[in-house]
C-alpha cells in the first residue's frame, strides 16, 4: 500500500477506510480557532506547536541565531500555544553541546526570547501566544561536549544489546535528588524568564521517561509505581509548591513505551506490547491532585521505535504497521486518557503524517471531547504558519506541509547538525543536510 502525506482530502477519507483505522472527520475546523480557559490564563486557539529542538544554541545555552530566526518563524505563525524545545536545567544533561540551557548566567537571554516571541506574535496575529518551557535531562541520550555521556536509570538490552552500558554510568538516588532539585529551580528560573510555564519533561526515554519503567531498579527511584514516578512527581509538586499560582506546571508525558515489560512503561506485566491504560491513568490522576491542570501526551521512542511516536513516509527503517495505524494508535489511546480524565486539559501528538486532513481530524476529536488541543511538531519545522492558515483558510496549504522524510531528523543525528526543513525551508537548511548528512 501507497504511503505518502495526505496532499488531498479524499486520499485520507479512502485509506482510512480501507485500512480500518476509523479516524473522526469533521469539515467544521471552527474548534480550532476557539480560545480555552487554563486558569487564570486563556490560549488563543487550540494550535499547539511542539517541542522542536533545534540543537543551535550558544555553548553557554543561549538562544542563538537559528534559535531566534525559527522563534519569530514560529510566532508569527498564529498558534496559541508555543511549547518551547528541551531546555537542560543541569550542563551534564545536555543532548548536544548546543542544547539550550538555562541557568542563573543567562536567564536575561531567555527572557529577551520570551519577549520577543510575546512582541513579535502580537503584532502578526492581535494576541499573544502561551509560551511554555520544557525543562529537561536527557539522560541516556546526555551528550554535552559532542560525545556520548549517559547517564542512566537502568540497563536496558533493547536499547544497549551486546554493548552494555557500564553500571558506573546508573544514575544514584542521591543524583536523582539533585536532578528533581534542578528541574524546581528549572521552573522557578522559566518563571523570571517569563514564560507561562514549565513542562517537567518525561517522554522519549529521557531520565524522567526511563524511570517510568525501572521495575528492576533497587532504591527508592526504581520497582513500586511509587518509586518509578517519584522523580516526576516530585519535581511537579516542587515547582507547583515554589511557583506562583497563575504559573502552569504541566509535563510531556509519555503514556506508552511500545517495549514489553519490565522496559516499557504503559504496557501489561503479562507480556507483549500493547496499550495498558492502568499505571498511566494513575500517574494523571495523582498529577491532576497536585494541581497540574495541563497534559502533552506522546507514546514511542524516537530513537528506536520512531514509527509509534512519528509515523513518517521514510526514515531508518520499514515500518511494521502502515503510518496511519500509527497515528490512529496515538490518538485513540489520548482519546481513552480523556475520557479517564475529563478535568485535565489534553494535548494530542503525531499528526503531522495526516497533512491536509489533520485540521479535519482533531476537530473531529475535540469537537467528540477526545482532546483539547491539536499538537504538531514536525510540520513547525515546515510549516511555521500552520495556525494562521487554518483559522484564516479552514484548511492547510498542501504546497506548505511536512512531507514526513524524516531529513530533519537526519540532521539531529549528526554531530553538530542543527535541524530544519532541508524541503520547505531549503535555503538555510538543505546546504545544512548537504554537509552533515551527504558529506558534500
Amino acid at each position: 500500500m501507497v504511503r505518502k502525506v495526505y496532499t488531498e482530502l479524499k486520499d485520507f477519507e479512502i485509506q482510512n477506510n480501507e485500512l480500518g483505522t476509523a479516524l473522526p472527520f469533521s469539515n467544521d475546523v471552527s474548534v480550532l480557532g476557539k480560545d480555552y480557559k487554563l486558569g487564570v490564563k486563556t490560549v488563543p486557539n487550540r494550535l499547539v506547536c511542539q517541542a522542536m529542538e533545534g540543537c543551535d544554541g550558544t555553548p553557554d545555552g543561549e538562544p542563538d541565531t537559528l534559535t531566534k530566526r525559527r522563534y519569530e518563524r514560529i510566532a508569527t505563525g498564529g498558534a496559541g500555544l508555543i511549547w518551547f524545545e528541551a531546555t537542560a536545567v543541569m550542563e551534564e544533561g545536555r543532548a548536544n553541546p548546543h542544547q539550550l540551557y538555562i541557568n542563573e548566567n543567562n536567564i536575561d537571554a531567555f527572557k529577551r526570547q520570551v519577549e520577543d516571541i510575546k512582541n513579535t506574535a502580537f503584532k502578526e496575529n492581535g494576541y499573544e501566544p502561551l509560551v511554555i518551557m520544557q525543562a529537561t535531562h536527557s539522560g541516556r541520550y546526555s551528550k554535552p561536549n559532542g560525545t556520548p555521556a549517559p547517564i542512566i536509570a537502568y540497563n536496558n538490552p533493547i536499547f544497549e544489546k551486546e554493548n552494555p552500558i557500564d553500571k558506573s554510568r546508573i544514575a544514584t538516588d542521591e543524583y536523582l535528588d539533585s536532578v528533581k532539585e534542578a528541574l524546581v529551580n528549572g521552573a522557578l528560573l522559566a518563571q523570571k524568564a517569563g514564560f507561562d510555564g514549565v513542562d517537567i519533561k518525561c517522554c522519549h526515554r529521557y531520565l524522567n521517561s526511563e524511570l517510568l519503567s525501572a521495575f528492576e531498579r533497587e532504591g527508592k527511584y526504581g520497582g513500586c509505581f511509587e518509586n518509578r514516578t517519584r522523580l516526576l512527581r516530585e519535581s511537579v509538586k516542587g515547582a507547583i509548591e515554589n511557583c506562583s499560582k497563575d504559573f502552569i506546571v504541566s509535563s510531556r508525558l509519555n503514556v506508552y513505551d511500545g517495549f514489553p515489560y519490565p522496559y516499557g512503561f504503559g504496557v501489561s506485566e503479562n507480556g507483549g506490547t500493547e496499550f495498558d491504560i492502568t499505571e498511566p491513568d494513575r500517574l494523571i490522576k495523582e498529577l491532576h491532585s497536585y494541581g497540574v491542570k495541563l497534559l502533552n501526551i506522546t507514546m514511542g521512542n524516537p530513537y528506536f521505535n520512531p514509527h509509534v511516536n512519528r509515523p513518517y513516509v521514510s526514515g531508518g527503517y520499514e515500518p511494521p504497521e502502515h503510518p496511519l495505524q500509527g497515528v490512529a494508535r496515538v490518538l485513540k489511546g489520548i482519546e481513552k486518557i480523556k475520557s479517564l480524565n475529563p478535568e485535565m486539559a489534553i494535548i494530542c501528538s503525531a499528526i503531522t503524517y495526516l497533512g491536509v486532513a489533520a485540521p479535519n481530524v482533531v476537530s473531529a476529536f475535540i469537537q467528540n471531547g477526545a482532546f483539547d488541543f491539536a499538537g504538531f511538531g514536525r510540520t513547525i519545522f515546515a510549516y511555521p504558519d500552520f495556525a494562521k492558515d487554518i483559522i484564516k483558510n479552514g484548511s492547510m496549504d498542501k504546497n506548505k506541509i511536512c512531507i514526513c522524510c524524516s531529513k530533519c531528523t537526519e540532521i539531529m543525528r549528526t554531530a553538530g547538525g542543527t535541524p530544519g526543513c532541508v524541503i520547505r525551508d531549503k535555503e538555510v537548511y538543505l546546504p545544512i543536510y548537504k554537509k552533515q548528512c551527504l558529506k558534500g
